[in-house]
């Protein structure tokens, strides 16, 4: 089992910076693909990035050249660094997790941008 949990997000000016952590729980966290969602009031929740056992990584075209995900296994912590914030990006995120064929989410932490 895999517990999540988020933190790291607040208000910022349009153009700012955050970054968002996401300490995780279990064993055999190095094999678990991880990744953040976000959900915008209204919308539907939606993939911004993900990030393979083996470091692979995956952007929703709308974050790319903004966003940088990375993990830390020793640490069991996931990040999403994100720069250059739009009003856009102002959404719930979400860390993720999936592991054989389970998917583990944590309880969200906002984020507003304000322009």
């Amino acid at each position: 089992q895999v517990q999540l949990v988020e933190s790291g997000g607040g208000l910022v000016q349009a153009g700012g910076s955050l970054r968002l952590s996401c300490a995780a729980s279990g064993s055999i966290f190095s094999s678990t693909a991880m990744g953040w969602y976000r959900q915008a009031p209204g919308k539907q929740r939606e993939l911004v990035a993900s990030i393979s056992s083996g470091g692979n990584t995956n952007y929703a075209d709308s974050v790319k050249g903004r966003f940088t995900i990375s993990r830390d296994n020793a640490k069991k912590m996931v990040y999403l660094q994100m720069n250059s914030l739009k009003p856009e990006d102002t959404a719930v995120y979400y860390c993720n997790g999936k592991l054989l064929g389970y998917v583990y989410w944590g309880q969200g932490t906002q984020v507003t941008v304000s322009s």
